[in-house]
């Protein structure tokens, strides 16, 4: 699909000779939310790994807004605009929830991040480095500028979650309930502005009061716009924010298709479920 965001080819990933992720292709349209789904080890999350960068594909080709990203870096592939959580959280347990949402940020900068471009030459790395702790110490207009802009978008990201993280923002992460751990990390992959957000079980972990609190913010993401690439284990969460689902297993994608379709597909039921059974439904007639 020319028109596609995020265009995956023939991807693979093999550990030891087992073939986690072998030979898959799919897109994501701007603006879509794309679920995948599967049973555990069906290579969900090692197909969000290869797509953000966190390891590397044997064979295939990842695209990025026309721009091929599978032969880069995390870093580089955040700086062309996908931003990810995790399946088991990660937040910097000392920093503050409003240090770890400006955290999310450093990608996008470029006054306070002089001579950036040298950061992707090993024996020039010191260049940048040096670069950026002049403009720490003495500071520019420039860099002056950007600090508003930062704290305006932190604002902005705790603006989202202000019941939970609103009397929290000066909090260290540490202190936080798990659920909270979670919005902030979130919240810090939107403070990217991505033009693809990866969000691999952000429910997890989570009661059914807060699966539902997320479900909410996730449909107003996709009203805003958001493209989303997500992988969740609550298939009622899935089928009521996806426009597309993916179902993976052994690896392979074995359908594919609007919610509704997916959830009666023979193969999919007998995969997921292993007996005749609507997935996240009751038992078939």
């Amino acid at each position: 699909m020319s028109d596609a965001l995020l265009q995956v080819e023939n991807l693979e990933r093999h550990f030891e000779g087992l073939k986690a992720v072998d030979g898959i292709s799919f897109t994501v349209a701007p603006g879509e939310v794309v679920s995948i789904i599967g049973p555990n080890g069906s290579g969900k999350t090692t197909t969000l790994n290869l797509v953000t960068g966190t390891i590397r594909a044997h064979g295939g080709s990842i695209v990025l807004d026309g721009t091929r990203i599978d032969r880069v870096d995390s870093a580089r592939i955040a700086e062309h605009g996908i931003a990810r959580t995790f399946q088991n959280g990660r937040v910097f347990a000392t920093l503050s929830v409003a240090d770890n949402i400006e955290v999310g940020m450093h990608s996008t900068l470029r006054a306070n991040r002089p001579f950036r471009e040298l950061s992707n030459f090993f024996l020039l790395r010191w260049i940048p480095l040096l670069g950026e702790l002049f403009i720490a110490i003495i500071g520019t207009p420039a860099s002056r500028r950007e600090d508003k802009q930062i704290k305006n978008a932190v604002e902005t990201e705790i603006h989202r979650f202000e019941a939970r993280l609103g009397p929290r923002r000066d909090d260290p992460a540490y202190s936080l309930s798990y659920a909270n751990r979670r919005r902030t990390e979130i919240a810090r992959a939107l403070a990217l502005k991505p033009k693809l957000l990866v969000l691999d079980e952000p429910t997890a972990g989570m009661n059914q009061s807060e699966t539902a609190e997320v479900l909410e913010q996730l449909l107003e993401l996709k009203a805003e716009g958001q493209a989303i690439l997500l992988v969740e284990h609550k298939l009622d969460l899935v089928m009521i924010v996806s426009d597309r689902v993916i179902v993976m297993d052994g690896g392979r994608i074995i359908a594919e298709g609007r919610p509704e379709d997916v959830r009666h597909d023979p193969s999919v039921i007998e995969a997921y479920i292993g007996r005749r059974r609507t997935v996240g439904g009751g038992d078939e007639e």
